[in-house]
């Protein structure tokens, strides 16, 4: 590998070296003589500005720069799954039993996945020599995990007519498994693995409305504020309001095939949690450990600072590549903010001039970059097959304060808005999501899944019960001056119903083994059940019986409705209807006791 140029200038992660002239813009280049990972952002004359993935303590100028004549990529192949990366891909487990220290040494080298494990090969059956094949054809199959068959694809910039594939049998990566003759190349030899830039997309054959649900198990996420699959979502929050256990059960929980989790820039011990628990956490919809379809990206605040901005990018292209596989894809960010950090300390070692609050004036773009590359798409290749990235970013903003630049700017390029407020944190109602200041686009789009799949009511009883929490938060103004008896009866009842939706529905505990998580049908079961009590204890009240009477009356069985997300378990929905029934039945009582009462 040639040396290309020399180090001239060293700000912190920042490298400028010399005599760069012929390298390319994003290109990877090794710097110094520990050969640290670098990617050239910048080229002026014969100088390229090169962002350092590793730190720079200890370089000095002089010291050479080789270039690899390649853009930062990322190598895609079986052996992804259940591997715990850091931000540039390298395997932590390898690093450490490479070097026998539990830190990352710098300029260590290390395979991305390992070239020596073999992995059974299966053929696809409907291939014959001389068929032309194109990006995304799938050559054949490979157990990746117990959950995960992995696809082996003609990779998205080749096409030619198959000369050989490979029998059925164990291989490594770098076993030659097909031969095609290109045109105007001649034979080229593909292997079950490649590599792909992490800064280009990879190409789809059509994009596709989001109209599915990610179901996550959440109801006030799955109810009230869906996200559909190959949506794109934000969920800021100030510290302590639960990010980090929101974002842990969108992962474990998420109807997701493949899930991958970057831990971008948070407290290590943030990070540490994830490590420690992933690997013992199961998949509700298998049985199986939970890492047979996750993959870990960690890049912790006391990692270089430039490296989250490649965590990011090496994240959301190995979920394309198991998008291309057919497969529904969640990426979880945690968090966008401490990569926008790093963007900002870059920029500055640029001497760029600085926009609002220090963040370079391209934060906007770089953001719109990152959530563009969500969505969901008919893919290339046969078989033909659909697949989807969905990618929930966290942002972390300064005191909670949702116009700081992350935020705001995030807004711009996400569908859905999951804001988790301080106040219900500190009142132990989690998830914290605040059902005022959160939105989502998807609500209608995904309603035809819900009627299909669950009741054609769905959409109706969701914006009663949407609407009835809105018209709580403009009384709690008015019993804060008048108190509540000051309002009138219905009024009343809009206080004593949002109660139950709050304590009995919004509120659910992710440690709990039956409340964790919520099918659909329990979430329309409590939704339905809540609502029918609403409208029937208006036609009460409208009667003359005051709310007052209803709570002595019902008091018990509107608890029991309160407590069913703990008594009740997704495989005993019945439960919940009979207790529906008991309610309706006593509030026919009470209203024909008060008739007679009254004398009508």
């Amino acid at each position: 590998m040639p040396v290309v140029g020399r180090i001239v200038r060293i700000a912190g992660p920042l490298v400028v070296a010399d005599g760069m002239s012929g390298a390319k813009m994003y290109e990877m280049v090794e710097v110094g003589e520990e050969r640290l990972v670098g990617e050239i952002i910048r080229l002026s004359g014969d100088k390229a500005f090169i962002q350092v993935y590793e730190s720079t303590t200890g370089l000095r100028p002089g010291e050479p720069v080789y270039g690899t004549g390649a853009p930062l990529s990322v190598d895609l192949g079986p052996g992804i799954i259940g591997q715990i990366y850091d931000g540039i891909q390298r395997p932590l487990s390898v690093i450490r039993d490479k070097t026998g220290s539990i830190f990352i040494r710098r300029g260590v080298k290390v395979p991305s996945i390992d070239p020596n494990k073999k992995w059974h090969f299966v053929p696809n059956k409907e291939l014959r020599v001389g068929d032309k094949l194109g990006p995304g054809d799938v050559l054949g199959y490979v157990k990746e995990t117990e959950l995960i068959q992995h696809k082996v694809m003609v990779p998205p910039d080749t096409h030619g007519v198959l000369e050989w594939l490979a029998p059925e049998g164990d291989y490594t990566i770098e076993d030659v498994v097909a031969v095609l003759t290109v045109p105007g190349v001649g034979k080229k030899e593909l292997k079950m693995h490649h590599k792909w830039p992490v800064r280009r997309p990879r190409p789809v054959k059509e994009k596709l409305e989001p109209v599915e649900p990610l179901i996550t198990g959440m109801r006030v996420i799955d109810t009230l504020f869906p996200i559909a699959k190959g949506g794109t979502a934000a969920i800021p929050g100030p510290f302590g309001s639960g990010k980090t256990v929101t974002l842990h059960s969108l992962a474990k929980w998420s109807a997701a095939r493949v899930v991958v989790y970057i831990g971008c820039g948070e407290r290590g011990n943030e990070m540490t949690e994830a490590l420690l628990k992933f690997p013992k956490y199961k998949d509700p919809w298998t049985g199986r450990p939970l890492m047979e379809r996750t993959i870990l990206i960690a890049n912790t605040s006391n990692m270089p600072v430039a490296a989250r901005e490649a965590s990011i990018y090496t994240g959301v292209t190995l979920a394309e590549y198991y998008r291309d596989m057919g497969y529904d894809v969640l990426l979880v960010a945690d968090s966008t903010s401490r990569w926008a950090e790093a963007l900002r300390e870059i920029s500055g070692r640029l001497e760029e001039m600085p926009a609002e609050e220090g963040f370079p004036s391209y934060l906007a773009s770089r953001l719109a970059e990152f959530y563009s590359r969500a969505g969901r798409a008919v893919l290339l290749g046969r078989p033909g097959r659909v697949g989807s990235v969905t990618i929930v970013g966290a942002v972390s903003p300064p005191g909670g304060d949702f116009t700081e630049p992350v935020t705001s700017n995030t807004k711009r390029f996400i569908r859905v808005f999951w804001a988790l407020d301080a106040a219900l944190a500190y009142s132990r109602h989690y998830p914290a999501i605040n059902w005022v200041m959160s939105y989502s686009a998807y609500s209608d789009l995904v309603a035809k899944w819900w009627h299909e799949h669950v009741d054609p009511r769905w959409k109706e009883y969701r914006d009663e019960a949407y609407n009835i929490l809105l018209r709580e938060d403009e009384l709690k103004e008015i019993v804060k001056l008048v108190g509540t008896e000051g309002l009138a009866e219905k009024d009343k009842l809009i206080l004593e119903t949002a109660r139950i939706l709050k304590t009995g529905f919004l509120q659910q505990n992710a440690f709990d083994p039956v409340d964790c998580f919520a099918t659909p049908q329990k979430q329309w079961a409590q939704l339905k059940t809540i609502i029918d009590f609403h409208r029937a204890a208006l036609r009460v009240v409208e009667q003359g019986v005051p709310v007052a009477k209803i709570r002595e009356r019902l008091g018990k069985l509107l608890r029991e409705l309160v407590m069913v997300r703990y008594n009740v378990p997704n495989d005993k929905v019945e439960e919940i209807y009979k207790l529906r029934n008991k309610i309706l039945a006593a509030l026919d009582k009470l209203l024909e006791e008060y008739l007679v009462t009254a004398g009508r």
